[in-house]
């Protein structure tokens, strides 16, 4: 039994069909003949025609068994063995062509602490080719012994030969290298969260992947496109089945099969504009008092996704378990209280605050209970749930009388409040439903990343998940965004994408194309629709002028935002309580769309219709128009070319 399992698993074999010949018998003796044929995933199929020899004993028959009966040319105990050729994994790059991921060769950079003959010059070139500190290079070898081998660290070929000449002198002066091949990442990563990562394949999942053609001992992708595109980057496996000896020599082939070429994917994103957006995510983060965030940029009119970025981020290099202090690095990544393997533009689910009233405003509107020019008086209180539960507007005071495109452009509350309560009185399934119209509660079907569904609450999911009944408090919370509602970055860049080009609700985009490859042509990845948003042109007007005037209009909750901005921009502020914040702050979000009119642009073409929607979200940071709001002005100015950007206003002495 053992080594017909050993012999199946070997040759890769998937099924196994037999076929009799002919059977001839002699008294108690016979002999049947018999067609087997293997189907094996690397070698194609193997058809062998075997003598069965029987005996009849003790009233059955039975079979003289040898090896030969699993392979006619594993008579006398040989054994098979398979020589898997693996093609090399294919690479990912953004849009223009540049790698996001690729094979190459790593330089580990090490030294012979006793061989060192110039300390100082050696680290001084040290330090800017491994990144590190002159100190904390020298701190890796400093309790060594001057005989042993201790490696520094990691550069590509690419880059050890650009600084060649500086190395040169240290080059058997106690500095070594070591070349090995390896998944390369540009240098500290470019989109992780997106791009994914490499690694062993896990215990649990052996079987399953050597039923794929998988020797056992491979990286294979384990997050992100890398996972998601596993069946385009490995190529197909080929291989030589041979017999050996018992004592391990060849004997004779049974079967070989070429590799065929791994496939490339190419994703959506612009390298040189991805890299930007996440400077400026991480330069956010890390000096106001948000502790983490998320971007998103979607073309409008094909959902194309531009650029994606989340913080804390990574090094998807920590994976590769060669690499010196390999442990350490991917341990200390893994206890960041941050959790920076987490994609927080897809994965990252929260309260939207005020950016949820433009999905209130257009429930209202379907509902026939409010149109455009519908009025609400604000006097910066509401009180319809009772006395022990007034509510206030973010304006002491209020608002005054506004009409419901005011509203959305002064954020006004206590409107919402309100209608929050006359939609849940009409039906409580009103604003859930429509909500869920606009793509929230389920993943919006992007492909290459792993997604969030978030949370839509309504009667039914809160009985079922709370094991209490909907109250008219859970509409008027989820009316500005707050309660249980839980969207992602991602859905509300799809809304805002929505609504910049009409009306039409895009799957994100990510992927562009497929490379051509092992025999198959080159595959553009396709358009795909997820419906359109519930609404009628005047409707959608309607939500636009409001959005249109927060960012221009003097009342406007983020028009200081953009004083001087040459790209005209619409959008939405939302400052979204967190429970336990551990700043005490709201996230801060900004989502939108440019240019909102005609724009000029440095060529001197003419822009009439929009053509990005960008969601800026700031974890904890405070509210939405302080920081979200100039993190999305930075977006839209890196991406038409702006110059100089316009400093945070929170970092300036």
């Amino acid at each position: 039994i053992s080594l017909y399992e050993e012999s199946m698993q070997t040759a890769t074999v998937q099924a196994v069909h037999a076929q009799p010949l002919a059977a001839i018998q002699e008294g108690d003796r016979a002999q049947m003949q018999v067609r087997v044929v293997w189907e094996t995933l690397i070698v194609g199929n193997i058809t062998r025609d075997h003598e069965v020899n029987l005996v009849y004993n003790q009233g059955r028959w039975g079979v003289v068994w040898d090896e030969s009966l699993i392979m006619p040319e594993m008579e006398g105990g040989q054994r098979l063995y398979m020589d898997y050729r693996i093609p090399a994994r294919a690479n990912i790059y953004a849009s223009e062509g540049n790698a996001l991921a690729y094979q190459g060769t790593a330089v580990t950079l090490g030294v012979v602490p006793g061989d060192v003959t110039d300390e100082e010059g050696m680290l001084a070139v040290l330090s800017p080719l491994l990144g590190k500190e002159q100190a904390a290079i020298r701190e890796l070898y400093a309790t060594a012994l001057p005989s042993w081998r201790v490696p520094l660290g990691d550069v590509s070929s690419e880059r050890l030969e650009q600084h060649a000449e500086a190395l040169q002198p240290y080059l058997d002066a106690g500095l070594y290298t070591e070349q090995r091949p390896a998944r390369l990442y540009p240098e500290n990563g470019v989109a992780p969260h997106v791009v994914g990562y490499v690694g062993p394949i896990p215990a649990e999942q052996i079987d399953a992947y050597r039923k794929d053609g998988y020797r056992g001992d491979e990286r294979v992708g384990r997050a992100g496109v890398e996972a998601w595109g596993e069946p385009y980057l490995r190529g197909t496996r080929g291989g030589v089945l041979t017999i050996i000896g018992s004592n391990g020599e060849y004997v004779s082939t049974v079967q070989e099969t070429e590799p065929r070429q791994a496939r490339s994917i190419y994703l959506t994103l612009e390298f040189d504009f991805q890299q930007a957006v996440e400077q400026a995510l991480a330069e956010t983060v890390n000096t106001s008092p948000g502790t983490a965030g998320s971007i998103v940029v979607l073309d409008v009119h094909t959902g194309q996704v531009k650029a994606m970025a989340s913080y804390p981020t990574y090094n998807p290099a920590i994976f590769d378990v060669t690499r010196p202090n390999a442990e350490a690095e991917l341990q200390a990544v893994l206890n960041q209280p941050g959790n920076p393997l987490v994609n927080r533009a897809a994965q990252g689910a929260y309260p939207t605050g005020s950016l949820f009233k433009v999905v209130t405003l257009s429930s209202g509107l379907l509902s026939g209970l409010y149109t455009p020019q519908t009025t609400y008086t604000s006097v910066g209180s509401w009180d319809k749930l009772g006395e022990d539960f007034i509510k206030y507007d973010w304006r002491s005071g209020g608002h005054g009388t506004v009409s419901m495109v005011r509203a959305l452009a002064v954020s006004c509350n206590t409107c919402f409040y309100d209608m929050g309560y006359n939609l849940n009185a009409a039906d409580a399934y009103l604003l859930p439903e429509t909500a869920r119209q606009f793509g929230l509660g389920s993943p919006t079907g992007v492909e290459g990343i792993e997604e969030s569904a978030g949370t839509i609450p309504d009667p039914d999911w809160k009985i079922n998940q709370i094991g209490e009944g909907w109250v008219p408090g859970d509409a008027v919370n989820m009316a500005i965004g707050q309660g249980y509602v839980q969207v992602t970055p991602l859905q509300m860049a799809t809304i805002f994408t929505a609504i910049a080009n009409g009306g039409t609700r895009y799957q994100p985009k990510l992927i562009d194309r497929i490379g051509a490859g092992g025999g198959a042509p080159e595959e553009t990845w396709p358009v795909e629709e997820n419906g359109r948003l519930p609404l009628t042109a005047a409707h959608l007007e309607a939500i636009k002028e409001g959005l249109w005037q927060v960012a221009t209009a003097p009342y406007g909750t983020a028009s200081h935002r953009f004083v001087g901005l040459p790209v005209p921009v619409a959008g939405k502020t939302g400052t979204a309580e967190a429970p336990a914040s551990p700043t005490g702050f709201p996230h801060s979000w900004f989502a939108g769309y440019a240019p909102a009119a005609p724009y000029t642009t440095a060529d001197g073409s003419v822009l009439t219709e929009p053509e990005i929607a960008v969601v800026a979200m700031i974890e904890h940071a405070g509210e939405g128009s302080t920081y979200a709001a100039p993190l999305f002005r930075r977006i839209v100015e890196l991406y038409y070319g702006v110059e100089p950007v316009t400093p945070f206003h929170w970092a300036q002495p």
